[in-house]
């Protein structure tokens, strides 16, 4: 079986525009491959990211991963951290792991490899490079009003209703 197949457009496109800010990481650059560390067969751990810039209303922020490019018709959502509170501008590497110790009443969903946590990257062996889509949302309300049971396509409905801004840096992992 050939996994060839076009490359999927960048999702976050597709929804209503929203007012950009700023994210950077000691661990993923914008566009370029990932390090080991984010990569499920060897580090599997959350990158370090930071943000500023936030739009004024900022009431909470949610973190999420997404992989638009898994042979898949939905992508794969490798994490997604809710509630984070609006004082919180940054997150250490490995904050995504399974169990970790959140701020405020931050939680997060399971992912589509089935964890309560991040998970890095890890496409099939030969397909084509994967964009991991690292986005901060800052979001209207200081909860998004889900709760840990929820489906990450009930996430993305929620944000779309309440983000105010979004911030993006993009690692590529090919295997």
């Amino acid at each position: 079986m050939s996994l060839d197949r076009p490359v999927k457009p960048d999702p976050y496109t597709l929804l209503p525009a929203v007012p950009s800010f700023t994210v950077t990481s000691d661990d993923v650059t914008d566009g370029q491959p990932l390090k080991d560390d984010q990569v499920a067969e060897f580090g599997n751990s959350s990158p370090q990211l930071s943000w500023s810039g936030a739009p004024e209303g900022t009431k909470s922020y949610t973190v999420t991963c997404y992989d638009p490019d898994a042979p898949t018709p939905n992508g794969f959502w490798h994490w997604s951290l809710v509630d984070l509170p609006a004082d919180v501008t940054s997150l250490e590497a490995g904050a995504g792991a399974e169990g970790a110790s959140l701020p405020g009443g931050a939680f997060m969903l399971v992912n589509d490899g089935g964890v309560r946590g991040f998970m890095g990257a890890a496409p099939p062996e030969g397909d084509q490079v994967h964009r991991y889509f690292f986005v901060v949302h800052a979001v209207t309300q200081e909860t998004l009003g889900v709760d840990h049971s929820v489906s990450n396509a009930v996430l993305s409905f929620n944000l779309v209703f309440n983000t105010a801004g979004r911030a993006i840096v993009t690692g590529t992992y090919q295997h």
